[in-house]
């Protein structure tokens, strides 16, 4: 039996692996983790207790966890960039119908030739406030979703739920008004938008849009409080030092710190897998699949039951790195452009760049990054081969190919598995002995 691994505070896990929900939403990395200093800030001046101080810090955390499931229908109405879309939404005022048809014209078709974009604009024109709404209630409900996986208090789900409701009933998913919207949501909503700004345009910037959306958007008295906080030069700097991540996660009230074990860190990975995928309506699944297929095939091949669970994370793990692509760019069913390319082969290395930051995980990194690698040095992105891909590599690889050759995509059908284990078979960049396996499996459960 494997050794089991030291649990580990959940704030810190998900502290880490809120980076990956930064990129996702264009946002500089340490987004969630500054919103969450912002938030706690609050939490303490207005003297809440433990119980409420620790929902919120993980509301906090988990603010953004919907945004990529939005991404989508957000790309389909617009034909942008979802993340760029995403960056400045907090910046408009949804309400003022010019504020927002300008901002949704801006992106629509952002990037296209001219007759593309154009008729993206036309298209849009008529659906700004769809794409909003769209948003806006899809983050909340699976954001939502998310936290009630996590085994977290309902407070947190509906924290997370709320946050862009406003003050004014003019907010989504349910225009809930004034003191009918929760306390921690008025918190989270305020304590995102006052990072955006403060990110863009500095600690002025934020007090202005503190004041200006008083009462409008924001509960007037959690407004003053941030407008109060203008001349506090050092605590604004804090917000961006090294030491960040180290002081939101020592905010969690000492008798509510949540532990996870290994089982709960698979848990965690499998939901923050379901966020990966559902990026796209049509991969739903598709990283699951790829981590238990993996740790199968690997059993298959004698891996013991540490191989069999690293197997399994980096699976569940290897495409995190995609929340930094643009949906268009990894649906676009025509050639890709070279920037897009360039853009998607990038995804790895992302993945390894945010793995290895999260002690738990950081084991698997490497091998989830390795996913598209392949034995003929044709893989990407940094074009390893032979003996520089191990056997866990090698398995993940055959894992991940034939989950993806066996899923539907808008461009083309399904293959059926014989299909794909023969495609697989003339591939040089695949190792044989792992096909071998994967078939043995798939007779075994199929029979």
């Amino acid at each position: 039996m494997a050794a089991q691994a030291p649990p580990i505070r959940l704030s810190e896990v998900l502290s880490a692996l809120s980076s990956a929900l930064d990129l996702a939403e264009g946002q500089p990395i340490g987004h969630a983790v500054r919103t969450g200093l912002i938030g706690m800030r609050l939490a303490d001046e207005l003297g809440l207790d433990a119980a409420a101080r620790s929902a919120l810090l993980y509301a906090l955390l988990l603010a953004n966890a919907g945004g990529p499931g939005t991404a989508d229908e957000v790309t389909a109405l617009l034909d942008g960039d979802d993340r760029a879309l995403k960056a400045g939404f907090a910046t408009v005022d949804w309400t003022r119908a010019v504020a927002a048809a300008r901002y949704g014209l801006r992106h629509a078709g952002e990037g296209r030739p001219v007759w593309s974009r154009t008729r993206a604009v036309v298209r849009t024109a008529g659906s700004v406030a769809r794409v909003a709404r769209t948003f806006i209630t899809g983050r909340a409900e699976r954001g939502a979703a998310v936290a009630r996986r996590l085994g977290l208090p309902e407070a947190t789900a509906e924290a997370i739920r709320g946050a862009d409701e406003q003050w004014d009933g003019r907010g989504h998913p349910i225009g809930a008004r004034g003191e009918a919207i929760p306390l921690l949501a008025r918190i989270v909503g305020l304590a995102r938008t006052v990072d955006v700004f403060a990110t863009a345009g500095g600690p002025e910037a934020a007090v202005r849009m503190a004041r200006a959306r008083s009462g409008k958007w924001f509960d007037p008295a959690l407004a003053e409080r941030v407008a109060a906080w203008g001349g506090d030069a050092l605590w604004w700097t804090g917000l961006r030092s090294s030491g960040a991540t180290a002081r939101l996660v020592a905010a969690e009230p000492a008798d509510r710190i949540r532990m996870v074990d290994d089982a709960g860190l698979d848990e965690i990975a499998r939901a923050f897998a379901g966020i990966v995928d559902s990026k796209r309506a049509w991969t739903e699944g598709h990283s699951a699949r790829v981590g238990a297929l993996a740790a199968s095939i690997g059993a298959a091949l004698g891996a013991d039951a540490a191989g069999r669970q690293r197997l399994l994370r980096a699976g569940l793990l290897h495409d995190i790195g995609e929340l930094s692509v643009a949906n268009r760019a990894l649906d676009k069913s025509d050639a890709l452009t070279p920037a897009e390319f360039t853009e998607i082969k990038q995804h790895p290395r992302q993945t390894f760049e945010i793995l290895s930051k999260i002690p738990p995980f950081a084991d698997v990194a490497r091998l989830a990054a390795l996913h598209h690698e392949r034995l003929d040095g044709s893989g990407y992105p940094w074009g390893l081969s032979g003996d520089e891909l191990g056997t866990e590599a090698r398995v993940l690889a055959v894992a991940e190919v034939y989950d993806a050759l066996t899923l539907w995509r808008p461009y083309r059908p399904a293959m059926s598995p014989q299909e794909a284990l023969m495609l697989m078979r003339s591939d040089a960049g695949l190792d044989r002995a792992v096909i071998v396996a994967l078939e043995e499996h798939l007779g075994t459960t199929s029979g």
